[in-house]
């Protein structure tokens, strides 16, 4: 009796290394999709454009204002679609499977969407030149902002709904995972 108890303990020192390795990658995985999404919103995030106006002052075009939200919510979109997608991926790998992988999802998720806003801004700063030497009459391009940290919480969250869905539908109590590596 005591040799089947002491094997599980055995084999689970590895069960758990592999776990908390699967788990990091997923972390480094999660954020460079999120720079690569950062990147890309940062490419087609819109401007909005001001015309200047006598004492250094700005006045926004007809139609501008609303591109303060358009770039916000390209931010969010593409946080919701790298959310969905790192969580199936992570679902994906069945024998790993659980909380350790479920963690490690939130933390990338967290990390990824942070990334996404500092790359993203970078691209941005490239993008337009600065507001400097203004002339009168001048038409120029503010450039998008995430608007709010708010959107931030989109990726971590559409990952965490999908994953729980994703459990919760699932018809095996061990979540699809071998037997002996469930203990």
């Amino acid at each position: 009796m005591t040799a089947d108890t002491a094997q599980p303990t055995q084999t689970r020192p590895k069960a758990d290394r592999v776990e908390v390795r699967f788990a990091a990658r997923a972390v480094v995985g999660v954020t460079a999709l999120s720079a690569v999404a950062g990147i890309v919103w940062g490419l087609l995030a819109p401007a909005q454009h001001f015309l200047v106006v006598s004492g250094g002052g700005a006045v926004s075009l007809t139609g501008e204002s609303i591109h303060q939200f358009d770039a916000m919510a390209l931010f969010v979109c593409f946080g919701l679609v790298v959310g969905v997608l790192s969580a199936v991926a992570v679902w994906a790998r069945r024998e790993l499977r659980g909380v350790v992988q479920f963690a490690g999802l939130l933390v990338g998720s967290l990390v990824g969407a942070a990334a996404a806003a500092v790359v993203g801004e970078g691209v941005v700063g490239i993008r337009y030149p600065s507001l400097d030497d203004l002339e009168l009459g001048q038409i120029v391009a503010a450039p998008p902002g995430i608007g709010t940290l708010v959107a931030l919480i989109a990726q971590p969250l559409a990952a965490a709904v999908v994953y729980a869905a994703l459990v919760s539908f699932s018809p095996d109590p061990n979540l699809g995972r071998a037997a002996d590596s469930s203990g």
